[in-house]
């Protein structure tokens, strides 16, 4: 079996105060691109999200761009002073109109998921990798003990986790044993681990690594196979649809294909469509069962990993066996 969600994808913001050499989300605050997203555009996305089915809203941000002066006038234009309390609405939005939030807003203190953690069904953040690149030469909180403690810390406060690698941003394959690893030592230490993405490079125009090349197809294998060696059998490997062909990796151990919307494209990677969940049935092949799951792995939910605050969604959402229910859920 392999599993998947349905969910909206909200950019909430593309200031970030990291500078990757791979990123074409980012915008400075002086960039006639960079934005802010206003709630009523959330709530328009929130809404069809709920009329097409999914379960998810995805909230993703550039990474602490409070602290940028530029960002924080933005901010303030829109009622408010600092990003968290925002985020925080938008997961209460979110959870009105019949969506389970999944918050990945970049390295957070313990404090800060503490927070988040009542109204989210799960949370983020790539490790990417354990070794220090030049790729990330410029970006603070892509120092990878920074990101190890942020996804410790979600461990301590039981927070239905996911992290990754990114594959092909000058790590060796040593280095992505390493971070595998890790994330299996975190894992057995904690239990929150619910899925690892393993995801390819794709070099983006006008980027400083835009003619880096991608990693190889055997590079990927290898990577899939790697991490279903090392993680924990209970964690789910997951590669993404719109970036690589997962047949091959299926057979390889992957059996995640992540988020897939049919409202929202992929902000980060816009120049690859999600396939519909037909597409997604040819691309798996006839032998595999196909099936929906929500942001919240089955397991979580029978361990009672949520609060209350999303209690009633999750029962309403999913089947006795913690996977989607069929039919849509009407707020």
């Amino acid at each position: 079996m392999v599993t998947y969600s349905k969910n909206v994808f909200i950019p909430v913001t593309n200031m970030c105060r990291n500078h990757c050499g791979y990123c074409g989300f980012r915008r400075s605050p002086d960039d006639p691109q960079a934005y802010i997203m206003q709630p009523a555009r959330i709530e328009e996305i929130l809404k069809s999200g709920v009329q097409s089915g999914c379960t998810e809203a995805l909230f993703t941000f550039g990474e602490r761009p409070d602290e940028d002066a530029g960002y924080l006038r933005r901010l303030k234009a829109i009622g408010y002073n600092r990003t968290m309390d925002y985020l925080l609405d938008l997961c209460r939005m979110a959870i009105k109109m019949g969506l389970l939030p999944h918050c990945n807003p970049g390295v957070l203190s313990y404090a800060e998921l503490a927070l988040l953690k009542p109204l989210n069904a799960s949370m983020g953040l790539m490790l990417e990798t354990t070794a220090h690149l030049q790729a990330h030469e410029d970006s603070p909180g892509k120092v990878p003990e920074k990101r190890i403690e942020s996804i410790a810390n979600a461990g301590k406060l039981k927070i239905p986790f996911t992290t990754g690698l990114l594959v092909g941003i000058g790590e060796t394959e040593d280095d992505r044993i390493k971070s595998l690893e890790l994330i299996a030592r975190l894992h057995r230490k904690y239990g929150h681990i619910q899925e690892v993405i393993i995801q390819n490079f794709t070099p983006k125009p006008g980027t400083a690594m835009e003619h880096h090349p991608p990693p190889k197809t055997y590079e990927m294998i290898r990577t899939v196979d790697l991490a279903r060696e090392i993680l924990p059998d209970d964690v789910a490997v997951q590669v993404p649809p719109n970036l690589i062909s997962p047949g091959m990796l299926i057979k390889h151990g992957a059996t995640d294909l992540g988020g897939i919307s049919p409202v929202t494209i992929d902000h980060i990677n816009p120049e690859h469509e999600w396939p519909a969940v037909e597409q997604l049935e040819q691309k798996v092949g006839m032998d595999v069962v196909l099936r929906e799951r929500l942001p919240i792995y089955p397991h979580y939910i029978k361990q009672g990993w949520f609060s209350e605050d999303i209690r009633f969604l999750i029962q309403h959402l999913s089947s006795d066996d913690g996977y989607r229910k069929p039919g849509k859920w009407r707020s």
